[in-house]
């Protein structure tokens, strides 16, 4: 048995839907600028081929929680995605089976400090501080893909506060998921336990402390967060 001279931190990890059991997590990874419309709103080119940035695994925050509005930030914004789960190892895994690597699907909010981005961007410097923020993952429960099947259209939505913001379809992601999968085993050997959060559709903004943030993908489930007052 191991020592440690420190408790070691809990194990983070996401519900799934139907079940008491949980997904441990072990990274989290994000496409970004995987939906056209979204791209051209932050100015960019959508034939760019896909990149990605990581959170911690302990970001994730399951549906309902108060999540305390970030230090650091007057822009927090708001951004819906499917979510995708490993669910066994591979790496240079050929676009063809990349689906069989996959346990399930949420849904989840990329929580980003755009202001901080946006001075990131300016200065050429890593994007770490807008996205890799405590509670900036929060994730619906998973749904098993032997329940939901492997997603390639249906409807993706955000709302604030009942105001609807975001309105997409997966069908418009630019790289599939399946592309998605195989071209992040490129640079990484994927492991059970990894998430990956694969975009999100037009229509992001800002969120404020007080509002509820609700969302959902069809045939995969619904999340709803709440942002508090930030820590004093």
């Amino acid at each position: 048995m191991t020592d440690y001279v420190l408790p070691p931190p809990a194990v983070a990890s996401v519900a799934i839907a139907g079940s008491a059991e949980r997904f441990a997590v072990r990274r989290i990874f994000c496409v970004g600028r995987n939906y056209a419309a979204h791209a051209r709103e932050l100015g960019n080119d959508e034939r760019d081929p896909p990149f990605f940035f990581t959170k911690p695994a302990d970001a994730v925050v399951d549906s309902g929680a108060e999540i305390p509005y970030p230090p650091l930030t007057s822009n927090l914004h708001h951004e819906i995605e499917l979510v995708v789960a490993i669910g066994k190892t591979g790496s240079r895994i050929a676009r063809e089976d990349a689906l069989s690597h996959i346990w399930g699907y949420g849904v989840g909010v990329d929580l980003t400090r755009r202001d901080l981005q946006d001075q990131a961007k300016k200065a050429a410097r890593p994007w770490d501080w807008s996205k890799a923020f405590d509670q900036s993952a929060p994730c619906g429960p998973l749904v098993p893909a032997t329940k939901s099947g492997h997603p390639y259209k249906g409807r993706i939505w955000l709302a604030i506060n009942g105001a609807l913001k975001q309105d997409g379809d997966l069908a418009e992601l630019i790289w599939p998921v399946a592309d998605v999968v195989s071209i992040c085993s490129e640079a990484v050997e994927l492991q059970p336990g990894d998430l990956i959060f694969t975009g999100t559709p037009a229509g992001v903004g800002a969120v404020h402390d007080g509002e509820t943030i609700t969302g959902g993908v069809d045939g995969i489930g619904t999340i709803e967060i709440k942002i508090g007052q930030p820590r004093r």
